[in-house]
């Protein structure tokens, strides 16, 4: 492993502006929309920078984006609009948003090549933006509304690096809607012959496939019912002349994904009953569970698996410049199949997909410094390679 050189952190604002009558984020000014970054560098100047955002929360406290400075590297670790949750977040928003970000670096700080690299939910996002610069196709929000990213003029990144990510969130969290709940309205009623944390079910692990195909098919009605109510919530309150009011709910169990309890679905190296978030019957209905308290665009922009519009894989297909796909072979959050079809599905001539032996999502654990250090290395030998080194 190199040795790690020192590096400093610079916090700054990014400001850019939309006129919207609708305000979903507290605290927003006028029609200013502003971003908390920070570029962290190491001593050594450099004409490349690494642009990290994720959709929610502080990209720049993720472990792996301090160990690429501390390898020299300059990181932009820019925070959405949505920094502090996600229950009003479009996609379409935090894309405009790492936009601003991407240009702010190119034009003001002046960096030559924008590396875009994405970790857990952020893959999605940088993969979406780069497919959106390089060929556009998003005409509208996920609820048909207008948005400034339709014709929007977005400056592509130099390299695509994802990093223990998955495709989407609207296809991880269809695959962990517990297929069991059948009443939104009363989430206690439940099909006992699919409650996975139920000990009298009569299915219990290793699943059948005809059990995992009956589940499988239960999550996707349940999506697909929420999304539909959804809709026709958005539509009723047009009808009654409120064309901007939102109505805000809770999602119940969102932690039932059949891997998270049976390692033989989807096979890696994780731990049963156990994921980045902790014990999955305690998580499926817990306050921090993914998607837990949404509203009804923010469901269709993020969760609703027919509508969602942002997924790696989707996106696949319109990115060429080279892409690196970097997996945990322990990854406690992301499945093993989203990282294959997302590296399968890149357009580009020059990718590269690599793992990181016995590391789990966070690359925590007792080797959990070693193996982010190569992680990091990794990325640097990738990266000089191509021109983008320090």
């Amino acid at each position: 492993m190199s040795e790690a050189v020192r590096y400093s952190r610079k916090p700054y604002l990014i400001v850019h502006r939309e006129e919207r009558v609708r305000k979903d984020v507290y605290g927003s000014i006028d029609d200013a929309v502003v971003l908390q970054a920070q570029l962290m560098r190491g001593e050594a100047p450099s004409n490349t920078v690494l642009i990290a955002m994720h959709p929610i929360g502080a990209p720049a406290y993720l472990p792996i984006f301090p160990q690429l400075a501390r390898a020299g590297h300059h990181v932009i670790a820019c925070a959405s609009r949505y920094s502090n949750g996600d229950a009003a977040l479009e996609m379409e928003n935090v894309v405009l948003d790492l936009a601003a970000c991407v240009r702010d670096a190119r034009e003001r700080l002046r960096y030559k090549n924008v590396v875009l690299i994405g970790w857990s939910g952020g893959g999605s996002l940088m993969a979406g933006f780069q497919a959106e610069a390089q060929k556009p196709v998003i005409e509208a929000t996920a609820s048909g509304e207008a948005t400034p990213l339709a014709g929007a003029k977005l400056l592509p990144g130099d390299a695509l690096v994802l990093v223990a990510s998955h495709r989407s969130r609207h296809h991880l969290l269809t695959g962990q809607l517990d297929a069991s709940i059948k009443d939104e309205l009363n989430p206690e009623d439940r099909d006992r012959a699919l409650d996975l944390y139920d000990a009298a079910n009569p299915a219990q692990p290793p699943y059948t496939k005809e059990f995992l195909a009956t589940y499988r098919d239960a999550q996707f009605k349940r999506n697909r019912r929420i999304s539909a109510w959804a809709k026709e919530k958005l539509a009723t309150l047009k009808v009654e002349g409120r064309p901007h009011d939102e109505f805000c709910f809770v999602v119940h169990g969102t932690m039932a994904d059949p891997r998270w309890v049976d390692p033989t679905v989807d096979p890696n190296g994780r731990r049963a009953n156990w994921t980045y978030l902790g014990d999955p019957r305690v998580v499926n209905n817990s306050a921090a569970g993914l998607g837990r308290y949404t509203s009804l665009r923010s469901w269709l922009s993020q969760w609703s698996f027919d509508d969602a519009q942002f997924d790696s894989v989707d996106a696949g297909p319109r990115i060429t410049v080279p892409s690196l796909v970097l997996t945990a072979s322990a990854d406690d959050a992301c499945p093993p199949a989203h990282t294959n079809a997302m590296f399968d599905a890149l357009a580009a001539t020059d990718k590269q997909k690599h793992q990181i032996e016995g590391a789990n999502h966070y690359f925590s654990g007792p080797d959990g410094r070693s193996q982010l250090g190569e992680a990091a290395e990794f990325i640097s030998a990738w990266l000089k390679k191509r021109g983008f080194g320090i």
